[in-house]
């Protein structure tokens, strides 16, 4: 009976360990998004400022529908570059944060199969 008690001490520290790593890895990937997602902000915010003011110093029609054609072009791209790259963070993510608990709700303690 002592034995069983051991075996399933054992087996909470493990599934407590497997949590925390968890909860680490969730903490570390969602800075790690935010943290991208606010760099993405900022320069947006930079390249439509330095656009507004190329767009509101054009001498033609012309020239403004070129550099307004050209900002749209260049933001769509770097959209997409950026929602890729955020969307490899997020697989990074769950493949990181649920290793641990793979690894630690998996595995069953010897000798507490049912009889």
């Amino acid at each position: 009976m002592y034995n069983n008690f051991e075996v399933f001490q054992q087996f909470g520290k493990e599934r407590f360990e497997a949590a925390s790593t968890f909860a680490a890895s969730l903490a570390k990937g969602f800075h790690t998004i935010a943290a991208e997602v606010a760099d993405y902000s900022k320069n947006s915010l930079e390249t439509g400022s330095a656009h507004a003011e190329k767009f509101f110093g054009a001498q033609s029609l012309d020239t403004a529908v070129q550099i307004q054609s050209d900002y749209a072009k260049s933001t769509y791209e770097d959209f997409l570059a950026h929602a890729k790259k955020v969307r490899e963070l997020y697989t990074q993510l769950v493949k990181e944060a649920l290793t641990p608990l793979e690894v630690g709700f998996v595995k069953v303690p010897a000798g507490t199969a049912a009889k």
